[in-house]
């Protein structure tokens, strides 16, 4: 899609120069802020839920906001937004990027339609239930990579913090090869 990923990256830079990041899953908010890092140079903020964030917005001015929208964990993505535009907060107006976190299972379809249908060349980060949960019987755990597979999709597992590297490496890659990736980015323990 980006011929030139540096290039936009450049281009966007100063517009990340802020993020806050709102998400009920330590790790999956640690994962989102190293990305960003990854990607430019910024001030990253973490909270783990919408009433957090708006605290948290008193002393801060965030540029782009990430929500997890799982109505779980004090996470409503709609509803911390109509807070936010209705609030006095200096960033009210900011972008909020929704990150919807049905499961492979659930939104599968929809994205083999981006793959397959429309040929997007879009990069997932799927979080891969109870992953590190070693005796877990989840089907999740069994099917989210044979599905990959069946799909073509080039992917890597982030199992621990050593290898969060691969995430803006295979980010880069893929996007400037052109075509989809993925990340599975394995949940279940703290």
């Amino acid at each position: 899609m980006f011929k030139d990923d540096g290039k936009l990256i450049e281009r966007m830079a100063p517009a990340l120069q802020r993020v806050l990041v709102i998400d009920p899953s330590p790790p999956g908010g640690r994962m989102l802020a190293d990305l960003m890092r990854s990607l430019t140079h910024c001030q990253v903020w973490v909270a783990p839920s919408a009433g957090k964030a708006m605290e948290l917005l008193k002393g801060i001015d965030p540029q782009i906001i990430f929500i997890e929208h799982a109505e779980r964990g004090g996470v409503d993505g709609i509803e911390f937004t109509r807070r936010l535009r209705r609030s006095e907060a200096t960033c009210r107006q900011a972008p909020v990027v929704m990150i919807q976190t049905t499961g492979l299972f659930e939104s599968g379809d929809a994205l083999r339609n981006l793959l397959w249908d429309l040929r997007l060349a879009i990069f997932a980060i799927i979080g891969a239930r109870n992953w590190l949960v070693e005796d877990s019987s989840d089907t999740a755990k069994a099917y989210a990579e044979p599905i990959l597979r069946a799909w073509g999709i080039d992917y890597r597992v982030i199992a621990g913090p050593d290898d969060k590297p691969q995430l803006a490496e295979h980010y880069r890659a893929c996007r400037q090869a052109g075509k989809p990736g993925a990340i599975l980015l394995g949940e279940g323990k703290e």
